[in-house]
């Protein structure tokens, strides 16, 4: 028996010491073999309960720890990934970055390539405006020469005309007889017996005039008679207006000075208001070459365009309460010429 029990212990010895140490292991002291051969069998159960116990937690305790050292792996695994994400997403921001920015360049070159173009565009267009400028200050030069020449040409046509009256409504044929010298004398004669006997009355000459618009009207061309002087014209054409009816062999005519066609077409226009005043016994009259004068309020009074009648009627209540129609038509009648031009 005791040789067994000696066997058995040298088998626990050995059980014992085949034990890996470990840092974290409870201490186990080295018993001497007389003295393990002293310890009684409990207490060496004891022990290697102990240290199967303190084995089993050193197990699991080094599971724990690989566990741990795994997941630390796997974490640093996945630190490792987001940081190359990471740098990736950087890498990729900067090349971002870099085309902003070379996008930013090109839009600033671009920019400054628009300002330039839109500054010399600027001036090409300040170039235009001054041309466009000149050429209007060279047209307005041009018109108010034209203007001045227009005016001059009526002047010599109306100087030319000076001394010529129209005679309106002569049937042509009539003068086959006796000429239309011969008919002028016979309207004087007709008409005026005092003037027929003036003998310084000359007419120089006398003829129809040409009809250059309408080839198939119907109204007789107007028979023109060029007399000597200025003085025998106004004399005539005065006795008519006081006569007021003139009539050759029984029938109508009409006795008028002879002006251009811009001088008549500037009198034609004073005829609705002069009519008007001549129904309100204003005494119109439309003076050369193309004035009204009437009397107001006892004052004879002159005026070379219609603006200024109109700005004069202003002041003269029953002056404009009497042309407010005729000077509103007036007013129409310009309104539509403006629009069809």
């Amino acid at each position: 028996m005791p040789n067994n029990k000696c066997k058995n212990r040298g088998n626990k010895n050995k059980e014992v010491t085949m034990t890996p140490p470990n840092e974290k292991d409870t201490p186990i002291q080295d018993y001497e073999d007389d003295e393990m051969e002293e310890m009684q069998e409990a207490d060496l159960k004891k022990l290697i309960r102990t240290l199967r116990s303190s084995q089993k937690q050193i197990l699991e305790l080094q599971k724990s720890l690989m566990d741990k050292i795994e997941n630390l792996s796997r974490e640093n695994e996945i630190l490792r990934r987001n940081q190359n994400e990471t740098k990736q997403l950087v890498q990729q921001e900067t090349v971002i970055v870099t085309e902003v920015k070379n996008s930013i360049d090109q839009m600033k070159n671009t920019i400054e390539s628009l300002t330039n173009r839109m500054g010399e565009a600027e001036e090409r267009i300040s170039d235009l405006e001054d041309r466009e400028q000149e050429r209007i200050q060279s047209d307005q030069r041009k018109e108010e020469e034209i203007r001045n020449l227009k005016h001059i040409v009526r002047n010599l046509q109306d100087t030319i005309k000076k001394t010529n009256i129209q005679v309106l409504g002569v049937p042509e044929g009539m003068e086959r007889e006796k000429g239309l010298e011969g008919l002028f004398s016979e309207i004087l004669a007709e008409n005026f017996p005092g003037l027929e006997k003036d003998r310084e009355i000359l007419v120089q000459e006398a003829h129809r005039t040409p009809n250059k618009h309408d080839q198939k009207r119907s109204s007789p061309q107007h028979v023109v008679i060029k007399l000597s002087t200025v003085k025998h014209k106004e004399k005539i054409l005065k006795c008519a207006r006081e006569k007021c009816q003139i009539t050759l062999r029984g029938s109508p005519i009409r006795l008028t000075a002879d002006f251009s066609s811009e001088t008549l077409q500037a009198r034609r226009e004073w005829r609705d208001i002069a009519q008007e005043l001549r129904e309100k016994n204003c005494q119109p009259r439309i003076l050369y070459p193309a004035k009204l004068s009437f009397v107001n309020e006892g004052e004879i009074k002159t005026f070379h365009s219609k603006q200024k009648l109109k700005e004069f009627v202003t002041t003269r209540p029953a002056l404009q309460k009497m042309l407010k129609d005729v000077l509103h038509t007036e007013t129409q009648k310009h309104g539509h010429q403006y629009e069809r031009r």
